[in-house]
């Protein structure tokens, strides 16, 4: 696969679009469309991350914006398609099951420019730049802060779709516990996910709250007291749940975006959040559209790049000591130059 040097790096693009913001006068109705997954714009994470990189190119390189937004998997293909008729200047599609469906508008439109979230195609498409986050790495530093904040010693986590933009959370978060009970001879266990098998708890959706509330029960019956809900909209109902039960019962770690912000409703359960910053590699991709320095490829969001992190423990903070804080620093210190893998063994 093929991962340019000009998007090696998150830092890279994202500076690339802040000072060709301030100078770039984009062509005459330079229109930049998304289109999203089921989630919705309206998901408090993953999708409207995505469009807020799309809203930011509005406010700051003065792109006009159009969005769809899928009601099923049977509007992914037609979405793409309306948006060519309309001769968008580039479609941002959002999320790894419209792989296909770009691939597809790709391939048969060469010269429309396409970029999409959480997908990477090998061979390299040239109209195409894919975004892939290296969010297990993120997850490792959450994985090991839950087992050294758990009460129960017990700690779960759930996806939407096993599909590898999801498992990857799980994956880190699993090594990340892992890694903790290395350093402590502790014995912190995760439910919901086993890497050798990958096989876990899934909703199959990413959309229903019910689910949310009910997986995050099932978990926390079993004795759980921290929960990752790795499914877009559905955390919301894990998130309503902790709020009902306490945070001395439950806390939850939020995905993609902080949901201490997103979610203000439920923000007092957020213990952190494992963070995507979709809306970056959005705005500098559509930032190259405008500039003429696109091409097909791969950017990739590290740690070392700030293309993903851990949000603040906010209202939390005194859940975590300040030697286990020490620690998670010196622990994102270890994956960035190396010396610590997240993948286990």
């Amino acid at each position: 696969m093929k991962t340019r040097t000009i998007t090696a790096t998150l830092a890279a693009l994202a500076t690339a679009a802040v000072i060709g913001a301030g100078t770039a006068t984009p062509a005459a109705a330079f229109k930049a469309c998304q289109a999203t997954d089921t989630g919705g714009v309206d998901d408090k994470g993953f999708n409207q991350t995505a469009w807020k990189g799309v809203q930011d190119a509005m406010k700051e390189l003065g792109v006009e914006a159009k969005l769809l937004e899928a009601k099923a998997e049977t509007d992914y293909e037609p979405n793409i398609n309306s948006f060519i008729g309309e001769k968008c200047d580039i479609i941002v599609t959002v999320g790894f099951l419209l792989g296909d469906a770009t691939k597809k508008a790709a391939e048969a439109n060469p010269d429309v420019k396409f970029s999409i979230v959480d997908f990477a195609y090998d061979p390299v498409i040239p109209n195409v730049l894919g975004q892939v986050f290296a969010t297990d790495e993120a997850a490792f530093l959450a994985g090991y802060l839950a087992a050294g904040v758990s009460k129960s010693g017990v700690v779960g986590t759930f996806g939407g779709i096993n599909i590898p933009p999801v498992t990857i959370f799980m994956d880190g978060f699993y090594y990340g516990v892992q890694h903790y009970n290395k350093v402590k001879g502790t014995n912190v266990q995760v439910l919901g996910w086993d890497p050798a098998t990958k096989e876990g708890l899934f909703t199959n959706n990413f959309s229903n709250l019910d689910d949310g509330r009910a997986f995050a029960k099932n978990l926390h019956d079993e004795g759980a007291d921290i929960v990752v809900p790795v499914a877009g909209p559905v955390g919301l109902g894990s998130a309503a749940l902790a709020a009902e039960l306490g945070t001395d019962a439950l806390k939850i770690i939020g995905v993609d975006v902080d949901q201490y912000v997103t979610d203000p409703e439920h923000r007092e359960v957020y213990l952190t959040s494992i963070e995507k910053k979709m809306d970056s590699t959005v705005m500098a991709a559509i930032q190259a559209a405008i500039d003429g320095t696109f091409a097909g490829g791969v950017v990739v969001g590290t740690l070392k790049s700030g293309g993903v992190g851990i949000a603040p423990y906010h209202d939390l903070a005194s859940s975590v000591p300040d030697e286990l804080n020490s620690e998670i620093e010196a622990l994102q210190k270890g994956i960035i130059d190396g010396s610590i893998s997240v993948k286990g063994g």
